[in-house]
C-alpha cells in the first residue's frame, strides 16, 4: 500500500476550534490496491473505495455504534437496528442508477466502516438522491466532505442536472457541510424541520 499524504499539520498552540473551511477540508488521498488510503489530520488512516456485497456484517457492526441522533438524522426516522435484508441491499448496488464509497477502518480485525456515502440516480428527473453518514467518532476531521465531493464528481460525470438530499435542520454540520459545498436549500411545507438541499451541476 502506498502511503497517505498527512494533512497539514494544524497549529498545537491554537486553542481555538478550526474554522469550518478546516473542518470540512477535505482529506489528501494517496492510491492503494484496494482503494484509497486517507490519512485524517490526527494520524487515523482509512481506505476509501467502493461498497461492495462483502460489507453488509460491518455496516450491521457500523450501525450498532450509531446513536439515536445519529440514526434519525441518516434515516429521518427512529430504528433500533438494521435488519439483514436491508443492509444486503444497501451493500448490492446497481451500479447503472447507484454509486456507493465507504471509507473503512482496516486497522482493526475485522474490519471497520466508519463512513458511507451514496447517490440514487432518478433517470427520469436526470437527478440523483444523495445520503451520506460518517461515524461520530470520526467527525469533524473532513471525511464527510471528502465523500460528499465524490458524489459530486460522480453526478457529473453521469452528466446529471441536479444533486439532492433531505436533511433534517437539527443537523447544522451536514448544512453547513452543503452550504460550504455550494447547496442551496429550502424547506418543506409538508415535512417540518426537514430542509431539501439541492446542487445545480
Amino acid at each position: 500500500m502506498i502511503p497517505a499524504i498527512d494533512f497539514a499539520a494544524p497549529d498545537r498552540f491554537a486553542p481555538l476550534p478550526p474554522r469550518s473551511s478546516e473542518r470540512f477540508a477535505r482529506p489528501r488521498v494517496a492510491p492503494s490496491s484496494t482503494g484509497e488510503s486517507v490519512r485524517t489530520r490526527d494520524g487515523r488512516e482509512l481506505v476509501l473505495r467502493a461498497i461492495e456485497p462483502g460489507d453488509v456484517a460491518a455496516m450491521q457492526r457500523c450501525f450498532t455504534r450509531l446513536s439515536p441522533e445519529d440514526i434519525r438524522r441518516r434515516f429521518l426516522h427512529a430504528m433500533s437496528e438494521l435488519p439483514a435484508p436491508m443492509a444486503q441491499r444497501l451493500c448490492r448496488i446497481d451500479p447503472a442508477f447507484e454509486t456507493g464509497y465507504v471509507l473503512m477502518d482496516e486497522t482493526v480485525t475485522p474490519a471497520e466502516m466508519r463512513g458511507v456515502g451514496r447517490i440514487y440516480v432518478d433517470e427520469a428527473t436526470d437527478t440523483a438522491e444523495f445520503s451520506v453518514l460518517v461515524e461520530q467518532d470520526w467527525g469533524r476531521i473532513g471525511l464527510g466532505a471528502l465523500l460528499m465531493q465524490r458524489l459530486v464528481d460522480d453526478s457529473r460525470r453521469r452528466k446529471l442536472a441536479e444533486l439532492w438530499g433531505y436533511v433534517l435542520q437539527e443537523n447544522r454540520p451536514m448544512l453547513e457541510l452543503c452550504k460550504e459545498l455550494g447547496f442551496s436549500q429550502r424547506l418543506i411545507p409538508d415535512e417540518p424541520g426537514t430542509a431539501l438541499i439541492t446542487l445545480k451541476l
